[in-house]
């Protein structure tokens, strides 16, 4: 089941709030693709003009992206059952939660250029201004919120960078 994008009518709105976009999205055990939760995502924040620009900035909707890439493929690979995403967008902030069925909490591997996979979480967590795991009574809810104004204008956003291992070496020392 998809929910299409969706405006809160100004009436509904407090003198203080801004508008707010909403887009939800549910799918069966084994039917989310990571492909569909990026265009959604791109969707709704080409519907999102970001403080005085007319327009996100593109590396954070490529942040927004990864990080709904990285959710959806975290629960159809670690948990059974159906999953639904939700996008919020508030001001200059963008919230992605993920629901899924599964209980256990998901863990932040350390660093390992050998290791196959295993890194995405951790990259969610580089782009994200924040990431809040909640438990829910048949599984746990992960949202990531995104600043979407540029560095410059909200301050630096602290990042990790993970770099490629060399061709040469399999481990770079420091």
């Amino acid at each position: 089941m998809v929910i299409p994008l969706m405006k809160q009518a100004a009436d509904e709105l407090g003198a203080d709030e801004q508008a707010r976009l909403r887009y939800a999205a549910a799918w069966g055990p084994s039917t989310p693709r990571a492909v569909d939760a990026r265009r959604d995502v791109r969707a709704v924040l080409a519907h999102a003009p970001c403080g005085d620009s007319a327009a996100v900035p593109a590396s954070r909707v490529m942040d927004a992206e990864l990080v709904v890439s990285e959710l959806v493929t975290n629960a159809l690979r670690h948990a059974p059952g159906p999953c639904a995403l939700t996008l919020r967008l508030s001001g200059t902030e963008l919230s992605i939660s993920l629901y899924d069925t599964s209980p256990d909490a998901p863990v932040v591997q350390p660093p390992d250029r050998c290791r196959v996979g295993g890194h995405g979480l951790r990259l969610v967590h580089s782009v994200s201004d924040r990431v809040v795991v909640t438990p829910r009574d048949n599984g746990k809810e992960i949202t990531a919120h995104l600043r979407l104004v540029a560095s410059d204008e909200a301050g630096t956003v602290e990042r990790t960078v993970l770099s490629a291992p060399r061709a040469d070496r399999t481990r770079q020392t420091s």
